[in-house]
């Protein structure tokens, strides 16, 4: 069973603005789970489209409930894949972002197009889809809500983090994002605070489950992504027609 996601946003800048800010997005109030973004490959096509793949790294905190099942490795960080394909011809712009990181656990498939809204050719619409699946036998269900809830907050925090970029390349950043900024945080570590005290009194007063999952190894052995080193740019330049053309 996958769960399906799927949304429309609106953007009060023109496409070009828009394209120019999906690059310079990170770093941005609303992205701090954002860790680092690496250029893996590069190309523009004989039709003048710009190809591009990056690898990011995020914060990727599970919830309670879920990191006693989990090793420390797995709870904290996870690995994306981003493909993009931008077609100053047709306007568009066409990303596709998965993650490759505990994949058997909860998978993420998002796809978003950018194009001019044809209501008013100044504004940018965003048409965003999204599949989330687990194959974890038991648990999968409760993972998918979970994946599907964090998803949706993960996409409001992207449109106001657009939206910061826009102001501040047009010279005028509203002071009143860092302040929402400073609530959601403090919101956040009180969440989190709440959320350790109930974790700590469930550990004295029940074992716990003794059953843990094998970590996912990336490809060469190591459970350390190199994302400068010479084989993971080869692996992915290698691979990367299969992936930009065969899942757009």
């Amino acid at each position: 069973m996958v769960k399906y996601f799927a949304c429309v946003g609106l953007l009060k800048s023109s496409w070009d603005q828009v394209c120019i800010a999906f690059w310079e997005r990170y770093p941005n109030p609303y992205s701090n789970h954002v860790l680092t973004e690496d250029i893996i490959f590069r190309d523009v096509t004989p039709g003048n489209r710009l190809v591009s793949r990056r690898l990011l790294t995020k914060t990727n905190r599970a919830p309670r409930w879920m990191e006693k099942y989990l090793p420390v490795t797995m709870a904290r960080h996870a690995y994306i894949i981003e493909d993009s394909i931008v077609d100053p011809q047709n306007r568009t712009m066409t990303t596709l972002t998965w993650n490759i990181s505990h994949a058997r656990m909860m998978s993420v498939e998002e796809r978003c197009e950018y194009r001019i809204n044809p209501d008013n050719t100044s504004w940018t619409e965003i048409n965003r889809e999204a599949w989330i699946s687990s194959n974890l036998y038991g648990l999968s269900r409760a993972i998918q809500e979970f994946g599907l809830a964090r998803f949706k907050t993960s996409v409001a925090k992207t449109m106001k983090g657009f939206e910061y970029v826009l102001a501040k390349m047009q010279g005028d950043t509203p002071s009143r994002t860092l302040t929402e900024h400073a609530t959601e945080r403090a919101r956040e570590t009180a969440l989190a605070a709440k959320e350790k005290a109930k974790d700590l009194a469930s550990q004295a007063h029940k074992k716990q489950q003794n059953f843990i999952l094998e970590p996912e190894v990336p490809v060469g052995g190591s459970r350390h992504w190199p994302l400068r080193s010479a084989w993971i740019q080869r692996l992915f330049k290698n691979n990367f027609n299969y992936f930009i053309w065969d899942r757009f």
